[in-house]
């Protein structure tokens, strides 16, 4: 009998995906962000506190309003979504540290950023927590602004840009964020929606990432506080590539983030071009977890990517279900998760 060829059979796996953080920025706040796990879940509870007595006096008046069903201070304005925000964003990434994972890269969006830096070793917690706080104060200050989410690319709209209305970031081939004080910004939404653009107002009350806030740079609070290379590749939305270590120890970087665009699509064309991960956004919402899972190397399986919080709020109870529903992914993926309970 003549011999049968040997057909290979499939491949196997070279284990789970390594994990790759994102993390959230201005827009992604919420009303009761992520509320249901504090007092549940411990490791995100003392992340939280932890943030919230590195704010000094302010710490309680930030977490009566963000657990407050009214709060005095609403949650969109500056001195809330950007402290709020990174809170959140740590809490939940110290959360996921604490179950076993250990992240080979990490991505965040505007003040998302920050969150990464500290997670990298960049930043100390409380000086983060310190510096964030007086660009908080320091943007709270500028003239009203806002900004626009576009269904278009960013040279689509170069014709409608007037006065200081500028591309505040760019989150996808055509998902575009316009930026820019009050009443041009309104007449450049009105000139979009009568050309036909699909866009919609972010929930932003500031002109995050545009001139117009270009007074509030401080890069001497930078200078004050102590900044490390990355111990973890933290690949910035800012550069768009891994940042280097003269870049994180540099006052003037981090000062500049809240006028410079943030380019988060290229930058997540960047770490996915450098190989296949799990991508876990930690931070309330999905709205990352959605650009990334449009992105083709998603789309075509090589990459993954899951959120630790439901899409909308929903009530204590789903986020806890949503937490849980993400470690139960990780593990499907293969990472075992020794620091979380079975269940």
């Amino acid at each position: 009998m003549p011999e049968t060829e040997a057909v290979p059979g499939p491949s196997a796996p070279a284990g789970p995906r390594p994990v790759a953080l994102l993390l959230p920025g201005q827009g992604a706040q919420h009303a009761a962000m992520a509320t249901g796990l504090y007092g549940w879940e411990p490791v995100f509870t003392e992340a939280m506190d932890t943030v919230f007595d590195a704010l000094g006096a302010v710490g309680p008046q930030l977490r009566d309003d963000w657990l407050a069903e009214r709060p005095l201070v609403p949650l969109d304005h500056v001195t809330r979504a950007q402290p709020l925000l990174f809170a959140v964003d740590h809490a939940l990434a110290r959360t996921v540290l604490a179950w076993g994972l250990a992240p080979v890269a990490l991505l965040g969006h505007s003040v998302g950023e920050l969150a990464a830096g500290v997670l990298a070793g960049v930043f100390d917690v409380r000086d983060a927590a310190a510096v964030l706080w007086d660009r908080a104060e320091r943007l709270a200050a500028m003239p009203p602004g806002g900004m626009l989410a576009v269904a278009a690319g960013a040279a689509e709209l170069a014709p409608f840009l007037r006065e200081d209305v500028v591309v505040g970031a760019v989150n996808a081939p055509r998902q575009t964020m316009l930026a820019g004080s009050a009443g041009p910004l309104a007449a450049v939404a009105a000139d979009l929606r009568a050309a036909g653009r699909t866009c919609r107002e972010v929930r932003a009350t500031t002109a995050f990432h545009s001139p117009a806030v270009s007074a509030a740079v401080n890069s001497e609070i930078y200078a004050r506080v102590r900044l490390g290379a990355p111990r973890t590749p933290l690949w910035s939305a800012y550069s768009t590539a891994p940042l280097t270590p003269e870049l994180a120890v540099d006052p003037d970087f981090w000062a500049r983030h809240p006028v410079d665009p943030v380019l988060f699509g290229p930058a997540l064309d960047g770490l996915l071009g450098s190989g296949d991960f799990f991508l876990l956004e930690t931070g309330p919402g999905q709205s990352l977890a959605g650009l990334a899972r449009r992105h083709a190397r998603v789309r075509r399986g090589e990459s993954a990517v899951t959120a630790l919080l439901p899409a909308a709020p929903r009530g204590p109870e789903a986020d806890r279900e949503a937490l849980l529903a993400a470690a139960g992914r990780l593990r499907a993926e293969g990472h075992p998760l020794p620091g979380l309970a079975a269940g």
